[in-house]
């Protein structure tokens, strides 16, 4: 019989192997570079998003809890705690044309840190994406009432109202 320690040492040696490609180079070796000078750019891929589709006939406590969700799980930390707490304070409020401006917001640009520059200031919004949920947006991300915002709100006050 193998000792436990045999065992180990010949399926560490089998499970190492196997992460290791099989041809040389196979592997990508790109990396993050900074914004060298000579940098040609001409490495980087770009991969088509579909194009965002509005979601006609939803009803509209699905579509406030789908944005909910689309709010919490972004693609960086920021937005995440951004626009979370911003659904939370207005998600419940917002009209039908405001939820519909909001689904567009955050869901048709392909790049997280688009919204996240439009919201701050840091870079004009695109026409197509100014109106009223744009303007509370820009002014919830001041933060006049210098809340502590840190993470995203715990769930419980989804459940208000439910039971």
């Amino acid at each position: 019989m193998f000792s436990a320690v045999a065992v180990c040492r010949v399926f560490g040696r089998f499970f190492r192997a196997s992460r290791q490609p099989f041809v040389a180079g196979a592997i990508s070796t790109r990396g993050y570079r900074g914004d060298a000078p000579q940098d040609s750019g001409s490495d980087l891929i770009e991969i088509p998003l579909p194009p965002w589709e509005e979601k006609t006939g939803e009803p509209i406590d699905i579509k406030r809890r789908r944005l909910l969700y689309e709010s919490r799980k972004r693609g960086m930390l920021e937005n995440c705690i951004l626009l979370s707490l911003f659904a939370k304070q207005y998600l419940n409020t917002m009209t039908e044309a405001q939820l519909q401006q909001y689904d567009r917001l955050i869901n048709e640009p392909s790049n997280d840190w688009d919204i996240y520059y439009w919201a701050t200031e840091a870079r004009p919004t695109p026409a197509v994406y100014e109106g009223e949920v744009m303007e509370l947006l820009r002014e919830f991300t001041k933060n006049r009432d210098q809340e502590q915002r840190l993470r995203a709100p715990d769930l419980e006050y989804l459940d208000v109202g439910n039971h």
